[in-house]
């Protein structure tokens, strides 16, 4: 048996199985004077990458127009040995078609929510992502390198 790292590492199977059982992302984007800066966001896994969307105009968007590089944290547990999580660092696409947005956002929002698809939030709930829509755009984290762990391996 492995031990250190390699001991409480998720296969490829255990991070996507993971990934689609959170619903959370702590993300750092570089500031302007090269301090990290958080924030925690709702998010989808499409096609392997993690996506959220946001205000076009928020201090993450900034950065990441300036800088794309990116670190995404998705974690769980409470005590030691419940500890898991996967970790990201990549580039981001800050995506601005309105489609694209529209679509990366709703899925975002029926996730976020747990419903099943935008039809499921109502008249109200649809109108209010589409409005979203024209303040947001969707980033689409690149992933470079992946690091998981699983605590629960160790017992």
């Amino acid at each position: 048996m492995a031990g250190g790292r390699d001991a409480v590492k998720m296969t490829e199977s255990e991070i996507s199985a993971f990934l689609d059982a959170n619903l959370k992302v702590q993300v750092a984007s570089i500031g302007k004077d090269g301090a990290p800066h958080l924030a925690t966001l709702f998010y989808i896994v499409d096609d392997g990458n993690l996506v959220f969307w946001t205000y076009g105009r928020s201090q993450k968007i900034r950065n990441l127009e300036r800088d794309p590089r990116v670190s995404a944290l998705v974690e769980d547990g409470l005590e030691y040995f419940e500890l898991r999580g996967v970790s990201i660092t990549g580039r981001a696409e800050i995506v601005r078609d309105h489609d694209r947005i529209l679509d990366l956002g709703s899925r975002v929002a029926v996730r976020m929510v747990g419903a099943n698809s935008l039809d499921d939030l109502g008249e109200l709930g649809r109108s209010t992502v589409e409005k979203q829509a024209t303040k947001r755009v969707a980033v689409i984290i690149r992933p470079e390198h992946i690091a998981s762990w699983d605590h629960r391996k160790m017992v």
